[in-house]
């Protein structure tokens, strides 16, 4: 049965609105098999600002996707890594690069890029 999204509760948008941030789910992807820093997050996603990615991290550890740890040294050390909740979003990560493959042979486009070198 197809839940009708046109509710409060519906199960679709509670993930769009978990996953469905402009960086979010390039971050989550990102953050499968790896725990990173800041850094390497920013060299990952350069197309997010400092203050977008900050913003974005902030609301996946908010929503117990990523868990932030911080170290007591200087300068100072911040590393990300998945929640068993958020390692649970795998597969959906991994359908979303293969329909975006799908699409992007379907309408010519080259997808060789790093997301489907990961499977």
């Amino acid at each position: 049965m197809i839940p009708d999204c046109g509710r409060v509760n519906c199960p679709v948008v509670a993930t769009l609105d978990m996953i469905g941030g402009k960086y979010k789910a390039l971050l989550l992807w990102h953050l499968v098999d790896n725990t990173r820093r800041f850094g390497e997050l920013r060299r990952l996603v350069p197309q997010a600002t400092q203050k977008m990615l900050t913003q974005q991290l902030r609301e996946l550890e908010e929503d117990n996707l990523v868990i932030r740890t911080v170290y007591p040294v200087v300068p100072p050390k911040v590393e990300y890594r998945l929640s068993e909740l958020g390692k649970s979003i795998k597969p959906i990560l991994d359908a979303m690069c293969r329909w975006g493959t799908d699409y992007m042979k379907y309408n010519g486009i080259d997808a060789d890029c790093f997301m489907t070198k990961k499977e």
